[in-house]
């Protein structure tokens, strides 16, 4: 099997044009420990800012509740660590957690099919009826070539709908029409919210998000619709969801300067050597 140590470092900064008079922030920043992927190492540390409690919420992500400085006019966050991954070809297995399975057949006010959305689904070759594996990977496939990934054109609250109304859209968007589809075919399915090492860079753009679907015999599998594969050891899955409100890495509420803020994201993924490949390196070299 093959395996891979990740290095993460993810930095959230925020600049308010006036000093924050009291705010609160949910931060889902903490990946899982469940199938196929093990924390080895992680740090959250914060600027003007500090952790008032901690919990696991209904999809078993882990929540930390930070207050900000009263008077601040800036707040860091900031996330390191290393977390170890399996190649399981994109099958995460069993549903556990505290909502049913019945529950991901629940559609969201993001995820709400249309008159689009359901014109996009009736031209998918295969249908779930026959083969549900392969309607899904059909989906993703029919999704990438309908709605291009393009930046700038949607934005957090875009729905399903209206990205496949504009053509057009980014990872999120994706996730969100391929949910949609899977659950209209009567297949549960849910948001995920993590990390990607892109191989030909450090530095990533952002956090990534894809979707997983719930197949009989597999349990959960992912779909990464925007690189038109099945998460690999390269992918960390920090959150999941019915919709990105679920699974969003940063939401909250704060008073004074919270409507001038200016929002900075760094996301650095790197590869570490698993203990297999410092072994075969240390026989090379003896």
């Amino acid at each position: 099997m093959s395996t891979m140590k990740l290095k993460i470092r993810h930095t959230t900064h925020y600049a308010f044009t006036q000093p924050v008079v009291h705010a609160l922030q949910r931060l889902r920043l903490t990946p899982k420990e469940t199938q196929g992927q093990r924390i080895i190492e992680w740090n959250m540390t914060f600027d003007n800012a500090h952790a008032e409690l901690q919990y696991d919420d209904q999809h078993f992500n882990h929540v930390t509740l930070i207050g900000l400085e009263p008077g601040a006019h800036e707040v860091t966050v900031t996330c390191d660590g290393v977390v170890e991954t399996d190649d399981n070809a994109g099958v995460i297995g069993r549903h556990s957690g505290h909502l049913p399975l019945w529950s991901f057949l629940r559609q969201t006010p993001l995820t709400r099919p249309g008159a689009k959305l359901r014109g996009l689904l009736r031209d998918v070759p295969e249908q779930a009826s026959a083969a549900p594996l392969d309607f899904l990977h059909s989906l993703s496939g029919m999704i990438r070539e309908r709605v291009v990934y393009e930046t700038g054109r949607t934005h957090s609250g875009t729905t399903a709908e209206e990205a496949v109304g504009h053509g057009a859209g980014v990872c999120q968007d994706h996730a969100h029409i391929f949910i949609a589809a899977a659950r209209v075919n009567g297949i549960p399915a849910r948001y995920v919210s993590g990390y990607l090492m892109m191989d030909d860079r450090i530095h990533q753009e952002a956090t990534h998000a894809w979707a997983e679907a719930h197949v009989e015999g597999l349990g959960w599998v992912g779909f990464d619709v925007s690189n038109g594969i099945s998460p690999d050891p390269r992918y960390v899955r920090v959150a999941t969801g019915s919709d990105y409100r679920d699974a969003a890495p940063v939401t909250g509420i704060s008073f004074g300067g919270a409507a001038d803020e200016v929002l900075t994201v760094g996301v650095a993924v790197e590869s570490q050597p698993t203990n297999r490949q410092s072994q075969s390196q240390n026989q090379s070299q003896s």
